[in-house]
């Protein structure tokens, strides 16, 4: 569960017409090495990584070259894949993505070996955890009293609970890949998991339209796990995989929970005198609520200049205007609450009080999760490393963007619009573009030209990066009195503290991001020629 609203997190989906648009701004790609040896080139990595690295047809995010420690988002054990992306999901997109630029059946073999992963970890309620452990249950359990525990910022890893999560987008990822699989040869084996996901969706929507973060509730987990979810775009991704469902499937059993799915929008704005939204929301009386213990009670700009887009996407689906109703005043609001001074370089405050409009600022005191404690007051000062106190909103692209889609015409939205469609629709070719970080502390969108990856695979298949971010090994629970040093902005504590965070002394090792992302931008040479 990283840090909301950022675009950075947003999963890069697209099609072959994204894809050549970028290459047409990419003028290293015109001096691309031949066809051959780009295919050679992806198919050396895509057989390290299948033959070398999985973990039973999944992945984590990261590896030393010895494989001594591996990283998703935090430290993972051997046995441990990844589903949050860029993780097992991902690999399978960009699996997918490799066999329609190609035609070669490795690829769609690597991507049923993921499908093979991900079915063998789907929760029997039809979601995913953020990770899928083939070791027992009792070695799952562990990891979270152990290292899951000392995690200070990782409260989402600090308390183990037999359910499936819709943060980080793990559960929708997940569930669009099998769909994409299943899809691709009408495959019979995968229907019964992407089933088990669509009922998952279904099952788990609250009536007024929104989902929980986690379900089915447990009772030992925090309580913000059962509240109505902006976060993460958990509303956002579910509305797009039922959309998928029905413009691949045609199931009409997915357009009553899209319709009430995008009305939540709506239902929990809040209207005047701040027409904003917050992170969560109760079920029973839909009041604000807050998070994590870094995620206060207030509104949250980030998540509120995230809903207009999406309110504008929904009118283009569906030519509505109610859409568009609320959003002029709501820009209107964000631009009272720009920053006199922008707190490092962003000029809007994250979170928003109720009732003043003032900007409030979250911090910690201590060293670890024993000793340690969040609160916010009104101090822009030694604001929290980890999770931003401003944010950059663009509300003046915003407005222009308003102003555009407000003049199109409902029927001419209506007219080409997957919702009212009388055929099933084809998917796009390509989901994956190679610019999906999630909170990978080590992703980053590669600037290399197509012959320096060529010529940088190594001689086992895998392109040596730079691992920027490390954790503390576990070694026991923190001390109970701080330990001496100033933790106000660091990603992590004292030496107890297992918390992933950036060092000044990366070392070279294997990165999911990185094959991703390198292998995207190859599929996007091959594009070129045909």
């Amino acid at each position: 569960m990283g840090e909301p609203g950022m675009i950075s997190r947003r999963h890069l989906l697209g099609s072959a017409a994204a894809l050549s648009l970028t290459l047409q701004f990419s003028p290293a790609l015109a001096a691309s090495p031949g066809r051959e040896q780009i295919l050679e080139t992806m198919r050396r990595a895509t057989r390290f990584m299948v033959e070398d690295l999985a973990t039973n047809g999944g992945y984590v995010w990261s590896y030393l070259p010895d494989r001594s420690r591996r990283w998703g988002e935090i430290e993972a054990t051997p046995s441990m894949i990844w589903v949050q992306p860029p993780g097992t999901a991902t690999m399978g997109h960009l699996y997918l993505d490799a066999y329609h630029a190609t035609g070669d059946d490795y690829y769609y073999m690597a991507a049923e070996q993921v499908a093979g992963a991900l079915v063998a970890g789907q929760h029997r309620s039809g979601g995913w955890n953020y990770f899928i452990d083939f070791a027992s249950p009792a070695a799952t359990r562990h990891w979270y009293e152990t290292l899951g525990a000392n995690a200070w910022r990782m409260e989402e890893f600090q308390h183990y609970s037999d359910n499936a999560t819709f943060d980080d987008m793990g559960t929708s990822e997940a569930s669009q890949f099998l769909l994409r699989l299943y899809l691709e040869k009408r495959d019979a084996k995968y229907r019964p998991a992407l089933d088990k996901a669509i009922s998952f969706v279904l099952d788990s929507q609250y009536p007024i339209g929104g989902w929980p973060q986690r379900w089915p509730y447990d009772p030992s987990y925090p309580d913000y796990q059962r509240y109505i979810t902006f976060n993460d775009d958990v509303a956002a991704e579910n509305v797009k995989f039922l959309l998928m469902i029905y413009q691949a499937l045609g199931d009409a059993r997915v357009l009553d929970p899209i319709v009430r799915g995008m009305n939540l929008y709506l239902v929990t704005h809040l209207g005047s005198p701040q027409p904003g939204w917050a992170l969560q929301y109760t079920p029973d009386d839909l009041r604000p609520a807050g998070a994590r213990t870094y995620e206060p009670n207030a509104l949250h700009t980030p998540t509120t200049a995230s809903n207009v887009r999406q309110l504008m996407e929904f009118y283009r689906l569906t030519g509505e205007t109610k859409f568009l109703a609320r959003i002029p005043e709501t820009l209107d609001w964000l631009e009272g609450l720009r920053l006199a001074e922008p707190v490092k370089g962003r000029d809007f405050p994250t979170f928003v009080e109720f009732g003043s409009n003032r900007p409030i600022y979250v911090h910690r005191r201590g060293s670890n999760v024993v000793n340690g404690e969040y609160y916010w007051d009104y101090s822009p000062e030694a604001t929290l490393g980890h999770y931003s106190g401003s944010a950059s909103i663009n509300v003046p692209a915003l407005r222009r963007e308003y102003e555009e889609v407000r003049n199109i015409p409902p029927a001419e939205l209506v007219a080409s619009s997957p919702l009212y469609g009388s055929a099933a629709q084809p998917l796009p070719r390509y989901f994956v573009s190679g610019g999906h970080t999630g909170s990978d502390l080590n992703a980053g969108d590669t600037d290399a030209s197509v012959a320096q990856l060529t010529r940088s695979l190594n001689r086992e298949g895998w392109w040596p990066t730079e691992l920027r971010a490390t954790s503390n090994p576990y070694r026991g629970d923190g001390p109970a009195d701080p330990v001496a040093g100033d933790y106000r902005t660091t990603h992590v504590g004292d030496p107890s503290d297992t918390s992933p965070y950036t060092t000044d002394q990366p070392v070279t090792g294997i990165s999911t991001s990185a094959y991703i992302a390198n292998m995207a931008r190859l599929i996007a040479a091959l594009e070129t020629e045909r």
